[in-house]
């Protein structure tokens, strides 16, 4: 019974931050469209985002830190919830982190030669 509480009060958390979220910028455009202004101020154009890259790198970042957790769980004396909880968020965070990374890079501006 704890569970099924857990995973609907999860549900109902990420829910309501979402729609919490869309609401507030939905009211913000429309403001903005009402007063006159252009709505696209909030897009950068020059900005690219690579979406593919950044789940490939995430998944394989999450896959790296499975492994390294299941190692650390067999050749060493650690807990089995530690090592895989702490490797998936570390990996999967330095994914995000390099993937930050490369995207600064290719959306840097070329010099013109």
């Amino acid at each position: 019974m704890n569970g099924v509480l857990v995973s609907v009060a999860a549900f109902l958390g990420i829910f309501g931050i979402a729609y919490v979220f869309l609401m507030t910028r939905h009211r913000e455009r429309i403001a903005l469209i009402e007063k006159g202004a252009d709505a696209s101020i909030f897009t950068d154009k020059n900005q690219k985002f690579y979406p593919t890259l950044k789940f490939g790198m995430l998944f394989v970042g999450i896959a790296l830190g499975i492994l390294t957790a299941n190692w650390l769980d067999q050749n060493y004396d650690f807990h089995t919830e530690v090592a895989y909880m702490s490797m998936v968020f570390l990996y999967g965070g330095i994914s995000l982190i390099l993937n930050f990374l490369i995207e600064r890079y290719l959306n840097k501006p070329k010099p013109l030669e």
